[in-house]
């Protein structure tokens, strides 16, 4: 048995300096959100009353999203109808700060959508509008003219295929033959099950059943099968290596010379596993670009999947999720056939987040139907008011965020002399407690507020907790968190107790 123990994490790092070509179909991902209670008298379905709804990109647009999360600089090669969700894709990939003019645009071809329509986290259905016969010889054309500008200025090239025509034979034949002319890696995210359209390609990532389909439903139930039917994949379509995704089982990496190796992975909460093969090539695709052998790239892709599953909708993975999965655990690569990199959550930690993420975990409870709740406060000294108030609050909601004053607001609300402990180790504290889901830093500018209310503005709690003798009136937060309808619970003072009390006693006793 050998064993190698990776420190994969100056790898993300490196891929901040990278550039990735995606080319495929790219398409619109639609959410619509309810709830159902009732069915219709005119026939026996549900009625969705619509609460709200959200667009993100999908497709080979969800590549590129897990690209940026990941840092890694991308350009994108696909076509878009000349209609509204044209433009909404368009902004979308400007969002991620990717030149959205790099999209074709095709005047007799819809954009393709997915609408998906959610009572709580069920989906009651799903609509799809799009065209799915191939481009034009026109379009075929413009599209290996850019092509041909942009593979010289990347690291790699990602081949996303979901069927809808933007990748012909014409263009990944080409496409293969010109990164190969620059020692450039191809990998595909496949589609159907004539893989030969592929041919010399470096890497293809088949799930289970597509890889069963690809080869004439063999069987893909054992580490041996899955060896098998990959080997049949490459001798027959040319491809240089097989990355199969399994699910629960995790991952497998079948190479030509080389004994397979088997990623074992354990997710620690799995709820959607919509997109997470386009995280997987995605980040196989910035770790080989960044320097990473393949071996080290699907290591990595394993650790980013674990994380996107148990999130909900098309969702991506970003750096400093993945860095902190990787700096929180052991990641061991076996180099056998039994291969194991095995995920097991040791520590039960609240996450320290920015704005982005905190409000991207907000969305994915959200959408499983979960009540947020959310406090702030300076816990300069945690002490029992702290630690009842924090659980009584957490008893009343699915997950509690807190947000924490920066040091800088401490000092401009309690004195020069505070705060005790800097903000790093106050918000280390707090995600130790189990009542405690999310801590957010906020107030360290001179400009900022010292109150949270541009906080709960854009996160939208379900419930506004504050600790203390205060009324409604008293509390600016109040009057935000009503505006959108939401709930403010004022906790039960704990008498006796206080940071302030507690430093005063400090001082008397050492006096």
């Amino acid at each position: 048995m050998v064993t190698e123990n990776k420190d994969l994490s100056h790898y993300i790092g490196a891929m901040q300096k990278c550039s990735i070509l995606v080319v495929g179909d790219i398409m619109l991902d639609r959410f619509v959100y309810g709830d159902v209670n009732r069915i219709s008298p005119e026939s026996p379905v549900p009625i969705l009353s619509i609460k709200r709804e959200n667009s993100m990109l999908g497709g080979a647009g969800n590549v590129l999203s897990n690209l940026a999360g990941l840092g890694v600089k991308s350009y994108i090669l696909s076509v878009i109808g000349e209609d509204e969700a044209g433009h909404a894709v368009q902004s979308l990939v400007k969002e991620r700060g990717i030149d959205p003019d790099q999209l074709v645009t095709v005047s007799q071809r819809p954009t393709t959508i997915k609408t998906r329509y959610l009572a709580t986290h069920q989906q009651l259905l799903r609509t799809d509008f799009e065209e799915k016969g191939s481009i034009d010889t026109k379009i075929e054309e413009e599209i290996l003219k850019r092509a041909e500008k942009l593979i010289a200025q990347v690291q790699a090239v990602v081949l996303s295929d979901y069927g809808k025509g933007a990748l012909t034979e014409k263009i990944i034949g080409q496409i293969v033959a010109l990164a190969q002319k620059k020692n450039i890696p191809v990998l595909v995210d496949p589609k159907g099950s004539d893989y030969s359209i592929y041919k010399g390609a470096d890497i293809v990532t088949p799930n289970r059943k597509e890889l069963s389909e690809a080869t004439g439903n063999m069987a893909v139930d054992t580490d041996e099968n899955i060896v098998s039917a990959a080997r049949k994949i490459m001798n027959d379509s040319g491809i240089h290596a097989v990355v199969a995704t399994r699910s629960q089982d995790g991952m497998s990496i079948i190479q030509a010379d080389t004994a397979p190796i088997h990623l074992r992975t354990e997710a620690l909460e799995v709820f959607d596993v919509s997109g997470a093969g386009d995280t997987v090539i995605a980040t196989i695709a910035a770790g080989l670009a960044a320097g990473a052998n393949l071996i080290e790239s699907v290591a990595l892709a394993n650790k980013a999947g674990s994380i996107v599953v148990a999130k909900s909708g098309t969702a991506s993975v970003h750096r400093e999720e993945l860095l902190a999965a990787l700096n929180k655990q052991d990641l061991d690569i076996k180099t056998e056939e039994d291969g194991n990199a095995a995920i097991i959550d040791r520590v039960r930690e609240a996450r320290i987040c920015n704005e982005e993420e905190m409000l991207e975990c907000a969305k994915r409870w959200k959408m499983r139907g979960l009540k947020i709740g959310f406090t702030n406060g300076c816990f300069d000294i945690l002490h029992t008011g702290h630690i009842t108030y924090l659980n009584q609050a957490r008893n009343k909601c699915d997950r509690l965020i807190i947000g924490l004053n920066a040091d800088e607001s401490v000092k401009r609300l309690k004195g020069a002399t505070r705060p005790l402990n800097d903000e790093i180790a106050r918000a280390t504290v707090l995600g130790a407690l189990g009542a405690v889901d999310i801590v957010i830093i906020f107030g360290k500018k001179a400009e900022e507020t010292d109150k949270p209310c541009k906080l709960i503005e854009k996160l939208q709690p379900d419930i506004f907790f504050k600790g203390g003798d205060y009324t409604l009136e008293q509390l600016p937060e109040a009057s935000v968190v009503q505006s959108y309808g939401g709930e403010v619970f004022i906790m039960p003072h704990c008498e006796g107790h206080s940071t302030t009390a507690t430093i005063d006693k400090m001082k008397t006793q050492v006096a």
